[in-house]
């Protein structure tokens, strides 16, 4: 038995490294510089119900160049302190940035974004935990070929997401007004249905920032980036993964309309 089991794990760990060794060798790797600077707004009409608004300028060599612009919109649905829910709208320009622009014509592109969200949150000891669970219908312009000036398709592309979050205060027992503290955030993006294409795995972001709240309506954030990133197509029958690293800047601003009229 002992040997069967001794030849059964020699056998996996090969194929395991064979495989490894193949999707090495076909991939492209490439990299960036980048800068994502963000503004996240919530209006809260009551205790359940809130506007949700979001600008990301984010670019390329850190600030001197176009990456995408990305405005999003949404309703929120407060269910309880823990439980979050939102569908949107999102409006997406990707720009042709980096090594290997994205669009195989080196074209920017438009994309029109509708998603679904929820969000829990919980907290054990110093932490502050929250899991956000997204899916997105996508609508990815394309130009169907080198003579069109301007997209003329726009197929549907679904995408799950995942991101986890920890929060740690850097002064005292909990996050309140006026208080430090670090953040730890890692999502992944997994595409799926009949249009997807080479990228199954589409991407994966790692967010390390030091915030300061300095009271319930306003939070301001910065830290380090790192953005794994599968192109949608191949060349020369390899796979292309953009790896760029960067910094992000967060500003976190509510506007609680109800006490205002109270």
């Amino acid at each position: 038995m002992m040997k069967i089991n001794v030849f059964k794990l020699q056998f996996l760990a090969t194929i395991f490294i064979s495989f490894f060794a193949v999707a090495q060798n076909n991939r492209m790797d490439t990299s960036g510089n980048i800068g994502w600077y963000n503004f996240f707004g919530t209006i809260k009409f009551n205790d359940k119900w809130g506007l949700h608004t979001e600008y990301q300028w984010r670019r390329d060599n850190f600030i001197t160049d176009w990456q995408q612009s990305l405005l999003r919109v949404g309703v929120n649905y407060q269910l309880n302190p823990r439980i979050l829910f939102r569908v949107g709208y999102a409006w997406i320009e990707t720009f042709p940035y980096g090594e290997i622009p994205i669009n195989g014509l080196g074209r920017d592109f438009t994309e029109h974004r509708i998603f679904e969200m929820v969000q829990l949150s919980h907290k054990e000891g110093l932490v502050d935990f929250s899991h956000r669970f997204m899916l997105e219908q996508r609508f990815v312009g394309r130009y169907t070929s080198p003579e069109v000036t301007s997209e003329d398709d726009f197929p549907l592309l679904h995408r799950m997401r995942y991101m986890i979050r920890f929060q740690i205060p850097l002064k005292g027992g909990e996050i309140k007004d006026k208080t430090p503290y670090a953040a730890l955030y890692d999502e992944i993006f997994i595409g799926f249905g009949k249009n997807v294409n080479a990228n199954v795995f589409d991407q994966n972001r790692i967010g390390i920032l030091l915030g300061y709240r300095f009271d319930k309506n306003l939070r301001l954030e910065a830290g380090y980036l790192n953005q794994t990133l599968q192109f949608g197509r191949q060349i020369n029958s390899r796979n292309i993964f953009q790896n760029n690293h960067g910094f992000v800047i967060n500003a976190n601003v509510t506007i609680d309309v109800a006490k205002k009229k109270d």
